[in-house]
């Protein structure tokens, strides 16, 4: 909102304020945002747990064995709030209003911490342990799939820049948003004795085009995985990514919520996934690092940088008050919203495929509670007694039960995911 009216002001009153040229650099304000986000966190966090406290919105904890569990007792809940409120303002200030992605970014924050807080609400103010029910959880999450893969596939900001013949040879040619357009690649070339830059002519194109690793030439078409012919399948290919984009936010944002079991757990696995996905933004926005790395250039994304630079920050000044022992829980206010995010960011980059290896930790998570409640079930109706493959379920507490202490689990966690992000960023180079 800054930039912009920093923009008008300039526009209507033609003077030229001082410095404001650094608003236009989108480094600077994610740099800036990321520091707003972690004093709001910081600042109002403290103001927050004191409020809650008075309100006397505690944790109701069950008792189940774990070591040092009854201790959170009354530790106050609904810390969401928190990580919201801190994502929200930065990037209102920050970020460009008029970008599609952020708008749909903050549409993600608010859609999915309105879900967690009315499931918290009912949980600590009407004394029911059960929270929203399951198929409203389940609605809301894919309302939220709907809106994300609907906007993505009308919106003409939502477009993929590549060179023409490309786009001819993929059969997308009258796809194009706009006219052509003349890109600087970065190379040098020599015309006439003189070094000048490369020039490209790329087009915007419509199209389900989406980045794989593995794959040659890191791209995967949608509407090629269809049993259509290719002249109308591109029309069809909403049929695969409305589902998909459904499954991959109801997913994330469950695991997530699965996840939020140990002080500082799902807040440093999501802060270490939000780096990541911070970098994906930068590149994808960047016409020479897209095109050095071979992924698709996403004009406009990167103003995904400064909102992923809000939830760094967000996370960051959160994990102050939730590291071990922790003053206050996040909730499902706040990881459900964390889940949704990460989903969002990850879709409306085209880099929705790398989640089972970025969100690792949220996968074998959720994966966990499968199979321990698969095997119980199937066990149980074979032999009559139920039988479990971890000491309990999900798999932060199966640590737990054989007695390794909260710190380290979530260290382990930590590194763990630290190498998934790392091994991600690689899967770039990897044809």
């Amino acid at each position: 909102m800054l930039v912009q009216l920093i923009e008008w002001i300039n526009h209507t009153f033609e003077v030229n304020i001082e410095g404001a040229r650094l608003f236009q650099y989108i480094s600077f304000r994610a740099g800036v945002a990321m520091i707003l986000s972690l004093v709001i966190s910081m600042i109002f966090g403290g103001r927050i747990i004191r409020y809650l406290q008075r309100l006397q919105v505690g944790e109701t904890v069950r008792d189940l064995g774990l070591a040092g569990q009854l201790k959170k007792q009354g530790t106050p809940t609904m810390g969401g709030v928190i990580i919201i409120m801190a994502i929200l303002i930065p990037c209102l200030l920050m970020a460009r209003l008029d970008n599609v992605y952020i708008l749909l970014m903050i549409t993600s924050t608010v859609w999915m911490g309105l879900i967690g807080f009315v499931d918290d609400y009912i949980k600590v103010f009407r004394k029911n342990k059960q929270g929203l029910h399951g198929k409203f959880k389940i609605l809301g999450q894919v309302g939220l799939g709907l809106i994300i893969s609907v906007v993505m596939l009308t919106s003409d900001q939502v477009v993929v820049r590549m060179e023409l013949e490309d786009a001819e040879e993929r059969g997308i040619a009258d796809q194009m948003v706009g006219d052509p357009i003349e890109i600087e690649t970065g190379n040098m070339v020599e015309i006439d004795g003189k070094k000048q830059p490369l020039v490209e002519i790329k087009g915007d194109y419509k199209t389900s085009l989406t980045n794989v690793p593995f794959l040659k030439g890191n791209r995967l078409d949608y509407s090629h995985l269809l049993p259509i012919e290719n002249g109308t399948a591109q029309k069809w290919a909403w049929l695969l990514f409305i589902p998909l984009v459904i499954f991959v936010v109801t997913a994330v944002s469950n695991a997530a919520n699965l996840t939020d079991g140990l002080d500082g757990l799902a807040t440093g696995v999501s802060g270490i996934i939000g780096i990541t996905l911070a970098i994906f933004a930068y590149v994808s926005g960047n016409a020479i690092a897209a095109n050095y790395l071979n992924i698709l250039h996403l004009p406009g994304a990167g103003e995904l940088v400064i909102f992923a630079a809000c939830f760094l920050g967000a996370c960051l000044g959160f994990l102050w008050y939730n590291s071990f022992p922790a003053s206050i829980f996040m909730g499902d206010t706040g990881s459900l919203t964390l889940g949704g995010i990460i989903a969002a960011l990850a879709i409306v980059l085209r880099k929705e495929l790398l989640i089972p290896l970025l969100c690792g930790i949220f996968l074998l998570e959720n994966l966990s509670v499968v199979i321990q409640v698969a095997y119980f079930k199937y066990t149980k109706k074979r032999y009559g007694e139920g039988k479990r493959v971890f000491l309990m379920s999900p798999l932060h507490h199966h640590y737990q039960k054989k007695g390794m202490p909260e710190t380290k689990i979530v260290t382990r966690f930590w590194i763990v995911g630290i190498l998934l992000a790392a091994l991600t960023i690689i899967t770039l180079k990897i044809r």
